[in-house]
């Protein structure tokens, strides 16, 4: 990423400031369970605390019609959607009280920096600079400094990615992410995607065994996805069947605070090779013939639309 695709930042915010993009540990064990969501009848337990709309960085404008932007908003915590090594996602309510103006929203936070792990880091911080060398020295020599700001440039990166991804796909239909709501600090709150009313998140991808025509399909919207990737100069960088929901039909990309810069990261095309690979072989395993799944012919291609061919 390059420094101006950085939102600045920000005031630490008035609710508590706590993803990761593994794998989630109910899928690892093969059994699916659902988050455990709060009764929205239940009178309040501490976990409410006003919107901090007013003191974060929003997400493109227009805003959609269904975000809550009032003021006068409150959010209560929900439950946890998944957890993973270095951040957690929970499920926030956002309303505004005695109306019916509400929402659901992923609310997407890393954990404290003597817990962050940031395992495997290195690689896709190549290319993402910060303008002032102590801050860089702290970030090589990972201080509690330098992991604080490690998190928020995984933060800032995934915001500025999303915001840039959404809008393309709102102009052309060829991608689908989670609306960025906001950024403050090192937590994200995004678009929910799944059943707002009974507060079940999309399957992922890796949960479903899509066959004929629906399989078809969706690599169709998985090779459009990656073409706009590539030609705003974005590998995802951890691509996998569990970092895409399926919605209706629709394939949803998430997860992209390890998104890489191809042009400025001298790993770029590795990245989006290891991307092409890892989600051919699954569309393989599931009967997609391997002549349509054609790894190298599929990352030459996408080279050739970010400008490295």
């Amino acid at each position: 990423m390059r420094d101006h695709d950085f939102p600045a930042p920000q005031r630490r915010g008035r609710g508590k400031s706590r993803f990761d993009d593994d794998e989630p540990h109910f899928l690892k064990r093969g059994r699916p369970t659902e988050p455990a969501l709060a009764d929205p009848d239940a009178e309040p337990d501490g976990e409410d605390h006003w919107s901090s709309w007013d003191q974060a960085v929003h997400g493109p404008e227009p805003h959609p019609d269904w975000l809550v932007t009032e003021l006068a908003a409150k959010d209560t915590e929900l439950g946890v959607l998944k957890t993973g090594k270095e951040a957690d996602v929970h499920l926030v309510r956002r309303a505004v009280p005695d109306t019916g103006r509400g929402c659901l929203l992923a609310a997407k936070r890393y954990r404290d920096p003597q817990h962050r792990l940031f395992h495997r880091d290195a690689g896709y911080l190549e290319g993402r600079r910060v303008r002032r060398s102590r801050e860089m020295r702290a970030m090589t020599g990972r201080t509690s400094f330098g992991r604080q700001m490690i998190a928020g440039q995984w933060a800032a990166a995934e915001f500025a990615a999303l915001a840039r991804l959404w809008e393309i796909g709102a102009a052309s239909g060829r991608i689908a992410v989670p609306y960025p709501v906001q950024l403050l600090g090192t937590e994200l709150m995004l678009e929910f995607v799944g059943d707002a009313e009974a507060g079940e998140a999309a399957p992922r991808l890796a949960q479903l065994r899509p066959e004929g025509a629906d399989l078809r399909d969706l690599w169709e919207q998985l090779v459009d996805a990656l073409v706009v990737l590539a030609r705003a100069g974005y590998a995802h960088g951890d691509l996998s069947p569990y970092n895409l929901l399926v919605h209706a039909g629709r394939l949803v990309m998430i997860d992209l605070p390890q998104v890489v810069d191809v042009v400025a990261n001298p790993q770029g095309g590795e990245f989006l090779a290891r991307d092409v690979r890892v989600v051919g072989t699954w569309f393989t395993a599931r009967g997609l013939p391997a002549a349509d799944t054609d790894p190298e012919a599929l990352t030459e291609m996408l080279l050739r639309e970010a400008g490295l061919r």
